[in-house]
């Protein structure tokens, strides 16, 4: 058995989470007027990051028409930054065996009716092959926290993904690590590094992470980002996990989380999750903390409002109809087709119904709709479903990307490039309703394009894709 790094933050490690000024931040936001709200909306609509002490005056509004504003300024923000497309992925649950004790994880070291397993080489060419089948070109991996899971493990597991067919990029959700260990993975060619810091209360995440756990250590894992950046990792994702704690804290803690990243390395997250907590295998949930579904809803017209240049990602956690209204005004990224299940893609087989075992999953699922019908209802709702990768390929992340983003560039790479995964989806995958569907919105995006140049690069590019049987090109 190898042995997970020793617990010793950077030597600049800082706790930049108070508790009490951000308490004290939203206490005073209360009594915001309507002309203080509008200007903070006006000034997010020019796309500058909101500070916290910003954001907690959106939060504080309790004005229903005020919040309609919201709505309606996160709507145009994202349509600006990032147009119509969506991005999809998958998660690949590798290993579930973890030395934490975190109390509303299925995967919890206590739990003794958990299956424990992580998967064998075989098995995850496997589970590649299934998802590679219904169309995925994106993954993240998970991993629980356990020795056997070292950061040689995880860039092994990696490097398996890529050898064993066509995933363009893989992501990581894992523990922190320390900088030598962020080296190895990186050179696995990952692309996004991801930690949750689950609540950013410290006596929340107390409670709930037994403090003789490695994830008991707050300052360990909350320095963990930034022990990435000096690894060189410069593509990450920050996430909380809403109804541990006050969901307006949480969204104060992101948007520190953030602001702090931008002032310590000059890039901010590229990505920011917020699921809410969902039932799991013998998991009691603190209905004091339970996050509405209007509560939502602003939490990430907020966060859009707050973090213009960042992905938002929304899981399968939440249920279809949620998940489908905050594409409109936030979100940028959705799994599709998931499962939970340690080997379940494969065990699946065609089917695409996901039986869901709790036994083998970290939590339940709100979503179970497969890959074609989440595609089949962004094209009815207008969206472009994207599988590129191509700024991990071209190097177009951390500072690079900010670089080609701020100034709206993005949105002449990423169109092309969402019309053209999304094409080869089509030839390959698509159900026949959902490739006629398809093709219809790509005529129409094509006539969209204004650049007459970017024009008839993605018009030859179609043409290749669809008679020639070339695949993945992008610029």
């Amino acid at each position: 058995m190898t042995k997970l790094p020793v617990m010793e933050p950077s030597a600049t490690a800082e706790d930049f989470i108070n508790d009490t000024a951000i308490e004290d931040t939203l206490a005073r936001a209360r009594s915001a007027d309507a002309t203080w709200v509008r200007e903070i909306i006006a000034k997010a609509m020019e796309k500058q990051p909101l500070a916290p002490q910003e954001t907690a005056v959106l939060l504080g509004c309790e004005d229903k028409a005020l919040h309609e504003e919201m709505f309606a300024a996160a709507r145009k923000l994202k349509e600006t930054v990032y147009g119509n497309r969506i991005v999809l992925f998958a998660p690949l649950y590798i290993g579930n065996r973890c030395v934490n004790d975190c109390t509303y994880c299925g995967f919890r070291s206590s739990n003794d009716d958990a299956i424990r397993r992580e998967l064998e080489r075989d098995t995850v060419v496997k589970q590649i092959k299934a998802l590679e089948a219904r169309g995925h070109k994106r993954l993240i991996l998970v991993y629980g926290e356990h020795p056997d899971y070292d950061a040689h493990f995880i860039a092994d597991s990696v490097r398996t993904v890529y050898q064993s067919g066509d995933i363009r990029r893989v992501n990581i959700n894992a523990a922190p690590m320390d900088v030598e260990g962020y080296k190895v993975i990186k050179d696995a060619k990952i692309g996004t590094y991801q930690i949750f810091q689950e609540t950013y209360h410290h006596q929340t995440y107390a409670t709930v992470h037994n403090p003789k756990t490695r994830k008991g250590n707050f300052l360990w894992r909350l320095d963990g980002l930034s022990r990435a950046f000096d690894a060189g990792i410069d593509d990450l994702g920050v996430g909380a996990l809403f109804g541990l704690y006050d969901w307006k804290f949480e969204v104060m803690g992101l948007v520190s989380h953030a602001a702090y990243l931008m002032k310590r390395h000059g890039v901010g997250p590229h990505t920011i999750s917020f699921p809410r907590l969902k039932p799991a295998q013998g998991v009691e949930m603190d209905p004091r903390w339970n996050v509405t579904d209007e509560q939502f809803l602003r939490l990430v017209a907020i966060l859009r409002l707050s973090v213009p240049y960042t992905g938002m990602i929304c899981t399968a956690r939440e249920p279809a109809h949620i998940r489908d209204t905050v594409l409109g005004f936030g979100v940028s990224q959705i799994d599709a087709g998931t499962n939970l299940d340690l080997g379940g893609y494969a065990e699946q087989g065609d089917s695409t119904v996901v039986q869901q075992h709790l036994d083998k999953s970290q939590f339940q699922l709100g979503d179970t709709r497969s890959l074609d019908e989440v595609v089949g209802k962004l094209v009815d709702k207008g969206y472009i479903p994207s599988f590129c990768t191509s700024c991990y390929r071209q190097g177009r992340t951390g500072e690079v990307f900010m670089e080609y983003a701020i100034p709206g560039f993005i949105q002449k790479l990423c169109t092309p490039n969402a019309i053209t995964t999304f094409q080869e989806y089509l030839c390959d995958h698509a159900s026949p309703a959902v490739r006629i569907q398809g093709e219809q919105m790509i005529s129409d995006e094509v006539a969209r394009i204004a650049d007459p140049g970017v024009k008839q690069v993605v018009v030859d590019r179609l043409h290749q894709i669809r008679h020639q049987g070339k695949r993945d090109l992008y610029l």
